[in-house]
């Protein structure tokens, strides 16, 4: 399946609609801290904000995407958006406002939308045959990976150049936008299956536990790359404005290695195995970054470790379509979205508090090992699912059978 068979009318506005829904999310963090810094104590509150905001993102994503109609779920997308652009607008009219009202509006705005993300991959994967599943959901990949890395550029210059104010007044229009683009696109992607009950969705949420702790344990990875490569770089006697350029070759790594998964439909060895596979390679990159003494080399680790990233997060979210109904989807991926974002929080806590008694490379190599334990549980919990639970994908069973299932 060649990635041109994917232009077609439905992908490409589906793209439109993720894009205007995403890009706000991707601003959040960055234009909270612009929002507030000149106020007294303004990167501290800023930093406040965006760990509730993210807070809301993670009660979110799980409890509202639990509830997602698989035939019907646009009405619940839009009010989650609708709800995420009170939040950004609000945030954006009052930024003086007391930081109490601030909070509860940055909490509107991440808990709103935050299943969002989950629904759209579930629906982009019934837009294309499921040949083509693979190469749809590496193109999503693509597609985040430029979206995080033009969100900061976007951000400081609206922040710097106009207003601080603007950036969120923007992504409150954006979510806006969205809302408007969900009516050009299907209402769901539920293909006939009727919604699941609250009790078997859990049920079957559950049961995928070693997935999300595999996709936290890539993301613990990630935050130890950005959180730490700024001190990092400042033991190495590196000027720190070279994390920019350093992290933007990661992201690219990770853009081209989204790409060049998708090339191919399959790969060597199971789902399980490429992801362990993979995460390790990340987990390698990151503990030579930790050592290496040379800036050059350290770019050409993290390029590297791009490269695997973005695979290992899709071998992550295509284990889930294998080990859940088509009914839970959407949940599936909305608790992944959160695990990740647990993991990102946790490992970045860790450092912050392992800078105040370890030099930074040796935070980054704590950090390692923290990211190797995780997946050590995740593999074993895999493995011993998979093989208690056979399980065949949805799509691949006869609608006469499911039917019959049913």
């Amino acid at each position: 399946m060649a990635y041109r068979e994917l232009v077609t009318r439905p992908v490409l506005t589906w793209c439109a609609v993720s894009a205007a829904g995403r890009l706000p999310i991707a601003m959040a963090p960055l234009a909270l801290v612009f929002l507030v810094r000149e106020r007294p104590g303004g990167y501290t509150l800023g930093a406040v904000l965006t760990a509730v905001y993210v807070i809301g993102e993670i009660i979110g994503a799980p409890l509202l995407g639990m509830r997602l109609d698989p035939e019907r779920a646009r009405p619940q997308l839009a009010a989650g958006l609708a709800v995420g652009a009170v939040g950004f607008t609000g945030l954006g009219l009052a930024s003086d406002a007391h930081p109490v009202a601030l909070g509860a509006l940055a909490v509107l705005a991440g808990i709103g939308p935050a299943a969002v993300p989950g629904a759209l991959r579930a629906l982009l994967t019934s837009l294309v045959p499921e040949r083509a599943v693979t190469q749809a959901m590496s193109m999503e990949s693509i597609l985040v990976f430029a979206i995080w890395a033009a969100a900061p550029a976007l951000v400081t210059g609206l922040a710097l150049g106009v207003d601080p104010a603007v950036p969120l007044l923007l992504s409150g229009v954006l979510q806006v936008l969205a809302v408007a683009g969900l009516w050009a696109l299907p209402a769901g992607w539920g293909k006939g299956e009727a919604k699941a009950e609250g009790a078997s969705t859990r049920r079957a949420l559950l049961r995928a536990w070693p997935v999300y702790v595999l996709g936290a344990a890539g993301l613990t990875l990630l935050a130890l790359a950005e959180l730490l490569l700024p001190a990092l770089l400042e033991q190495r006697g590196v000027g720190v404005g070279w994390a920019g350029v350093l992290l933007a070759g990661f992201s690219v790594g990770s853009a081209v290695g989204a790409f060049v998964y998708g090339l191919r439909g399959t790969w060597p060895g199971s789902l399980s195995v490429q992801s362990v596979v993979l995460v390790l390679g990340v987990a390698t990159g990151v503990a030579l970054v930790a050592v290496l003494p040379w800036t050059a080399a350290i770019a050409s680790v993290l390029v590297v470790a791009g490269l695997l990233q973005a695979p290992a997060s899709l071998t992550r979210n295509l284990s889930l379509r294998q080990l859940l109904p088509p009914s839970a989807l959407a949940a599936g991926y909305s608790v992944m979205y959160a695990a990740v974002g647990a993991g990102y929080a946790v490992s970045g806590t860790l450092a912050g508090g392992l800078l105040k008694v370890v030099a930074p490379s040796t935070a980054i190599l704590y950090g390692v090992c923290l990211t190797v334990l995780l997946v050590a549980v995740g593999a074993v919990g895999e493995r011993r699912l998979v093989r208690n639970r056979p399980v065949v994908q949805a799509d691949d069973v006869p609608e006469a059978e499911r039917k019959v299932r049913r």
